[in-house]
């Protein structure tokens, strides 16, 4: 019996919520705000890749944290959809499925591609 190969191409929205950014710029003025913005953006994208080295050398240890630690950041810059895919992996890795971590880990990959892609600058979609 032969079947066929259905490729799914998954494409997920991103949510995000100009709000946290508007506030900074306003509290801060727009030099003092570039940076701190700039910067919160640059940590996230380290943590992102810290997480992703960890998952790939099978690496557990402390990865709820720097999950949680991925959900704060998202969430002061208003990145709704990262924030709520780092706490779905979290929660599949407290439940120890991994069926679901994977897939889920996949989920939060793509959506941190397309949340942090050097051509959807964060300030200009939310300014």
């Amino acid at each position: 019996m032969t079947g066929n190969v259905t490729v799914l191409r998954p494409k997920d929205s991103i949510r995000q919520d100009s709000a946290p950014v508007v506030a900074i710029y306003r509290d801060l003025g727009t030099a003092q705000a570039e940076q701190v913005v700039t910067r919160a953006l640059g940590e996230l994208a380290l943590t992102m890749s810290g997480l992703a080295a960890q998952v790939r050398a099978h690496d557990l240890n402390d990865l709820s944290r720097q999950l949680r630690r991925l959900q704060r950041m998202a969430g002061q810059l208003g990145m709704i959809s990262l924030g709520a895919v780092a706490g779905d992996v979290r929660l599949c890795l407290e439940q120890g499925d991994v069926t679901a971590f994977s897939a889920v880990w996949a989920r939060l990959i793509r959506v941190a591609e397309r949340s942090l892609a050097p051509d959807r600058s964060l300030l200009d979609q939310m300014l």
